[in-house]
């Protein structure tokens, strides 16, 4: 496994970004919603995952006084398998606990078996369920949370 580096992400990696968005999710975001992101809201704080130069994955998670929301998260699909998924993970809870969150939560697909696990493995426990979540297929999301403080 090659070595990975965790940065805030930079508007300049915003295209980079999109590949692994793209790859990942058949509903992905745009190019603005990541400007917006960056530039405008002061609750945000986004992460790019690096290995051989090349960006290959990211996270967001806002973060409004003590509740910490993981807003997305990735990693290109040929890179999946290696851990790099957690690493980024870890990197964002704990970044999370570092700034004052009590609570993290997030939503993922019902689906996303392996995702669900992972983020077991940081405490998340199941929360609930927000029907039809999903806007390309309609899936359900079940909500995580943890916790941290």
């Amino acid at each position: 496994m090659s070595k990975l580096v965790i940065r805030k992400m930079q508007i300049t990696d915003v295209d980079a970004v999109l590949n692994v968005e793209k790859a990942s999710f058949t509903s992905p975001w745009c190019k603005n919603i990541f400007y917006q992101e960056l530039m405008d809201n002061e609750h945000a704080h986004y992460f790019v995952s690096i290995v051989n130069k090349n960006i290959i994955g990211y996270a967001g998670l806002w973060i409004v006084r003590d509740d910490a929301q993981v807003t997305n998260i990735a990693i290109h699909p040929n890179y999946r398998g290696y851990k790099y998924g957690e690493k980024l993970f870890h990197y964002i809870f704990y970044y999370a606990i570092k700034h004052g969150a009590a609570r993290l939560s997030l939503e993922v697909r019902l689906s996303n078996i392996a995702a669900q696990h992972m983020y077991r493995k940081f405490g998340l426990v199941p929360g609930g369920i927000r029907k039809r979540y999903y806007q390309d297929n309609n899936e359900d999301a079940l909500i995580m949370w943890v916790n941290i403080k």
